[in-house]
């Protein structure tokens, strides 16, 4: 008996073009036609073992994508292969698997590549998403890598306390709207910084925060967080590195802590900004200490239970910035580094 055929389609992708030791262009990536591709799970496919054919509905732009573009094989993850498509995490649907936990329909987040479908050979990485009233895109941002990252080193590496006095840098970004909603549903008073009056205005009105500032309008950074912070800051959020990490160390309170995840000004510069007022960490006793929210996976059923009750129940709300289509996506990528986007960015593949 012959062997059905499988049905086909037309497989775009978002390729990197070449290593690159500056901030990220468009022309850095190429949207190319990567030919036909069977809607079926290949034999053979993952050296014989289970893997899941995926159609891409929403990807991630997220910064760390950035360190991925250089040629650097010392970090937690490895480089981009040139001439191949980016990765990231991505919201799909299953087209086929011939993993026994997936079946075709079923809806996915995990990593993926930048294309119209993408065969995952590790679908162990992979999570089915149970449908709810949740807008699906919200499985990269609210539910995903950064809410979860917001989640984790609020309340693991900060360790709050109701009445504390926090700060969030790109405090309206993927991770920084949630960090500053999770502060004060604990009760802090949480002060967040951003690029444009109109993020401003939006951390304010739309996130509650007790007050927000335009960084780019104050001349001096540690006059600024003086004026918003009399008593000191116990909790810093650190998205951004330079100029504004040593302005809080000078504000920081005794026995103040820091959780550094971001560090986004210094994606695709040569020369990173040093860093003059440690003797802060001495001096008040702070503690200052980086994470990678992956080493905390085993607390992300809790996470997902904890934050869709608070969007369910009103007390969080999440801003998106969608780009349409594939070929938006280098564009969409590169604004995050001139602080484009409102809120989390995320590619819209395709609907269906």
């Amino acid at each position: 008996m012959e062997k059905e055929t499988a049905a086909v389609a037309r497989n775009r992708k978002v390729v990197l073009r070449g290593y690159i030791d500056r901030a990220p262009r468009e022309d850095d990536m190429e949207l190319v036609d990567g030919g036909d591709v069977a809607l079926r799970v290949p034999e053979g496919a993952a050296a014989g073992g289970p893997a899941v054919l995926v159609k891409n509905l929403y990807l991630s732009c997220d910064p760390y994508m950035r360190s991925r573009m250089r040629d650097f094989q010392g970090s937690y993850i490895p480089p981009f292969k040139p001439g191949s498509p980016i990765e990231g995490f991505g919201v799909g649907r299953v087209v086929d698997s011939t993993h026994p936990g997936f079946s075709a329909g079923d809806f996915v987040s995990g990593m993926t590549g930048w294309e119209d479908y993408s065969l995952i050979t590790k679908p162990e990485q992979l999570r089915k998403i149970q449908q709810s009233d949740i807008p699906l895109s919200y499985h990269l941002g609210l539910l995903g890598m950064p809410g979860f990252t917001a989640y984790v080193g609020f309340y693991e590496i900060c360790s709050p306390k109701k009445g504390e006095f926090v700060f969030v840098s790109a405090a309206s970004g993927a991770v920084g709207q949630i960090v500053g909603q999770l502060a004060k549903l604990h009760g802090c008073y949480v002060v967040g910084s951003a690029g444009t009056n109109q993020k401003v205005e939006l951390l304010k009105e739309k996130f509650g925060f007790d007050a927000a500032f335009n960084y780019k309008e104050e001349p001096d950074l540690a006059a600024a967080l003086k004026r918003y912070f009399r008593e000191g800051i116990d909790i810093y959020f650190e998205n951004v590195g330079g100029p504004m990490l040593d302005a809080v160390l000078l504000n920081m309170r005794v026995h103040g802590r820091i959780a550094v995840c971001g560090m986004v000004s210094q994606h695709g510069v040569t020369a990173p900004a040093g860093i003059h007022n440690l003797f802060s960490l001495i001096s008040k006793r702070i503690d200052m200490k980086g994470f990678i929210q992956s080493d905390y996976l085993h607390l992300f059923p809790q996470f997902v239970d904890d934050i869709t009750k608070h969007y369910r129940d009103g007390k969080i709300v999440y801003v998106e910035d969608m780009s349409v289509g594939l070929e938006s996506g280098p564009a969409a990528f590169v604004g995050l580094f001139s602080g484009k986007n409102v809120g989390k960015q995320v590619v819209r593949v395709s609907q269906d």
